[in-house]
This record gives C-alpha cells, structure tokens and sequence, in this order.
C-alpha cells in the first residue's frame, strides 16, 4: 500500500518510493535507489576499488634485470598500468599520482637509466619534461615511464572524464610529494616543497578543478572549529551532493604534512586532506595500508567518521602467489578505498585481480551501511567496462 508521499508521486508521473525499503526498489525501480542511496547515505558510506601509482608504465626487461641484479627487491616495481581513463571506466574510483616538483622545467628530463648512460625517451616526453610545473613518475633516473607526464596532464584526464560521467561517486586522488635523492650514480636529486611549492601544488589542482567539482576540507569543516569535529559530527557531503566530484588527499609522513598545512588550526584554505592520525584537528582522511594488522583501527576509523585508504597488494607478492586473503580482508574491512596494482590480472598471474562483484563501480560500506541497502550497487558499470579482461 502506498504511502501519501508516494501516492502523490504517481499522481504527478514521479517514481512511487517507499523510505521503509529503498532498496527493494518497491513502487518506484532504480530511479527509487538512487534517490534514497544520494539523500541518505554520505559519501563515507560506500566502497570501491582503486589503483596505486595509478600512471606507471612498465620497465623494460633489460632494465629491470639490471635493478634486480643489484637489489632483488626491486622485483617490487615489475607492474603497470593501463591509461587512467581505462581505469576510470572500469571502475577505479582512487587514482594515486606521484608529483616531483619542477620549478625552471628540464630537471627531469635526462633521466639516466638502470644501464647508466642515460635514456632517449622521444620528442614528447622531452617536451613534457622541459616546462616548468609538476611532474608525474615514480622514481627519477629508473622508473620514470609514465602514461600521463605532468601533474597537470593527469588531471585533466581525470577531470575530463568525470565531467563525461558525473553520475559517479567522488574519485579520491592521492598525492605522494616525492624529494629526495637518485638511486642510481649521476642521477638528479629530487627538489624539496617549500611553501611556494605547496601553493603552486594547490594551484594546479584548482586550475583543473575549480568550482563545486572538488570537494574541500573548508566544504567538510564548514562552521565547526576544527576539521576533526566536522568528521565526527557526520559533516562529509551526503552522496547526492558528491557524485561527480574528487577531493585530494596529501599522503606523506608527518614532516610533509605540516609543512603542508603550516600554522593553520586544520586546513583552512587548502586544496587537499592530508594523512594524519585520527586525533588531529586535521584528522578526515587516514592511510592505512594493512587492511590485517591494521583491521580493528579501520573499523573503528570508519565508523567514527573518517575516510580510510588500504591496499589488496602490495610489492606484487599477493599476485605472484595468487593469495587473496589480504585481498579479501581489505574489501570486508570497512575502508572506502581498496587500492590495488592488479585492476586487471596481469597475464603472468592470471588468478589474481581486484574487482568489486558484477558490474558494480561502488558499493554500500560493509561496516557503515550494508545493514541499509544491502548489497545493492551505488554505482553501477558498462556491462562492457565491467569485464576484466
């Protein structure tokens, strides 16, 4: 029996839908899910996959042999990556990007090579590296293929595609500042982010995201005192409010988070949440990469408000043995973003991916919102997209 709201609705041509059990659909089919889904969960109430370093392309062999005769341990760099728009349209709903600072442009530009001597990568890639602003690889001088060169250029595919698809959940984009010197002899050293560097950082962003496309850490604290007890107090957007958008996480260790926020009492300003510990004033997003050893404080992050980061892999161990229970304990655990180098299953480990189930793009939160609307899709893919082949 309809209720008078839903009464009203048929009268008007508009979806019957039953608050009591959205997501049986009752009276009212998807149009009813996706109303309920965007009016009352938050955007800390789903679940997707995403990918690590998300821009790297693969080592040549040569190469590669050459760094694990020096330290087998580089076995750990021996993954790639398809184009992030393929990762977008086949679900990947975190996208991590490595950025160098470059202030005059060319530091990067001669990258000397695992085999020493230096490397000729070609007319665009000495034309990405030669302008001044961020660039996008995961170690100078040995692992610097990249399939998106800048900072910039990276995030205009992603924004590109969101603006082609603004029906999905929010995309987190994750930053390592990567400094520090070359591993190899005769290798460029890293620059350091300065003050100047983080603004310029905040900049670019802003350049590719600008108005109600990135979510802020001003838009989550709005008149709380801090941005923590807006977290605590449920104040992430609601996910009607948040399809469509990205918001930006600062992953790095304390030293570069408070550089980055300097003497502000959050993040007043800034483009970007940053990694802390969950009793900051700062404190809305955590990365946590064990989703085993670190299960219990997930949870209990999750639940108290905050937007926790794992990993499935990591150092191409759990695809090499075929082991899903890191895998496994990841997408159970609670965190809203599940990172994996293994999007797709590498050909020479063919058992082994990260897939949400069927064509799902996004999902309830086990830990926050199953018990709500079950196992039905937030976010659902192309059947075509959906295959992971």
């Amino acid at each position: 029996m309809l209720n008078l709201t839903g009464a009203l609705l048929l009268i008007l041509g508009q979806p019957a839908c039953l608050p009591e059990a959205p997501y049986l659909a009752s009276g009212g089919g998807d149009a009813c899910v996706r109303a309920w889904m965007d009016g009352s969960l938050r955007m800390t109430d789903v679940s997707v996959v995403g990918t690590h370093n998300s821009y790297k392309l693969a080592i040549p062999q040569a190469e590669l042999e050459a760094m694990l005769a020096v330290n087998p341990a580089a076995i750990a760099l021996d993954y790639s990556h398809r184009p992030i728009t393929e990762q977008l349209e086949a679900g990947a709903r975190q996208i991590e990007i490595d950025v160098l600072h470059d202030t005059a442009g060319g530091r990067y530009a001669r990258p000397v090579g695992a085999l020493g001597g230096g490397v000729t990568m070609g007319a665009a890639f000495d034309a990405a590296m030669s302008r001044p602003g961020f660039k996008t690889l995961h170690m100078q001088d040995v692992d610097f293929r990249s399939s998106c060169l800048t900072f910039i250029a990276c995030l205009g595919e992603i924004r590109d595609w969101s603006r082609a698809n603004p029906g999905h959940v929010p995309i987190l984009i994750m930053l390592n500042a990567k400094t520090g010197a070359s591993v190899v002899p005769g290798g460029v050293t890293a620059l350091p982010f300065d003050t100047a560097a983080w603004d310029a950082l905040d900049a670019e962003i802003r350049s590719a995201f600008d108005g109600d496309a990135l979510i802020t850490p001003d838009e989550v604290q709005g008149s709380h005192p801090t941005l923590r007890e807006a977290v605590l107090a449920g104040g992430w957007p609601r996910l009607g409010a948040a399809r469509g958008r990205v918001f930006f996480a600062l992953d790095e260790g304390p030293e570069k988070v408070s550089a980055y926020r300097g003497s502000r009492a959050s993040l007043e300003g800034r483009a970007m949440f940053v990694n802390t510990d969950e009793a900051s004033s700062a404190a809305a997003y955590l990365t946590l990469n064990d989703p085993v050893a670190d299960r219990d404080r997930i949870a209990a992050a999750v639940r108290a408000g905050f937007m926790v980061r794992t990993r499935a892999d990591a150092d191409t161990r759990e695809a090499r043995a075929g082991a899903v229970s890191r895998r496994d304990a990841a997408l159970a655990g609670g965190a809203q973003y599940v990172s994996t180098d293994y999007l797709w299953p590498d050909p020479r480990f063919p058992t082994y991916d990260v897939r949400l189930s069927g064509a799902a793009a996004a999902v309830c939160n086990p830990v926050t919102a199953a018990a709500r609307c079950g196992d039905v899709a937030v976010e659902t893919l192309d059947p075509v997209a959906a295959d992971p082949r």
